[in-house]
């Protein structure tokens, strides 16, 4: 029995410490890390905005959005990329983002943290 209880101490404890040097995310960041999540790696800007607005109803402006993958790819949660150029769009290229290792990490600590605060609550967060 003593040892099921330190193993568990020990796991519960590893999981703090991986919280603990993840970044903390506003909100915003979060939709679109979870957008990111959702369409793959590869999604380009208008793709994330249109999930983001079908998907929590929230209609951001697209300077808005790429303000804030700017700032995701300084804290190095997401690296961008440029694509090929297409016909379709005049021979433009288009920039593509990625979702890397601290984005996931830092996604994964939000998702915790807000699955652990609401636990037990949720019928009364649902009537809201």
């Amino acid at each position: 029995m003593e040892l099921q209880l330190s193993r568990s101490y020990i796991l519960n404890y590893v999981k703090h410490i991986q919280d603990y040097y993840s970044p903390v995310i506003g909100e915003f960041e979060l939709l679109v890390l979870l957008s990111l999540l959702h369409l793959g790696n590869g999604a380009f800007g208008a793709a994330i905005q249109r999930d983001i607005r079908e998907r929590a109803g929230r209609d951001a402006a697209a300077g808005t959005l790429y303000m804030t993958l700017g700032r995701l790819e300084k804290k190095r949660m997401v690296v961008s990329y440029i694509g090929n150029p297409t016909a379709a769009r005049g021979g433009r290229r288009r920039r593509h983002y990625v979702l890397n290792d601290a984005g996931e990490q830092a996604l994964g600590r939000a998702y915790r943290t807000f699955k652990r605060m609401s636990a037990g609550l949720e019928e009364r967060l649902e009537a809201l």
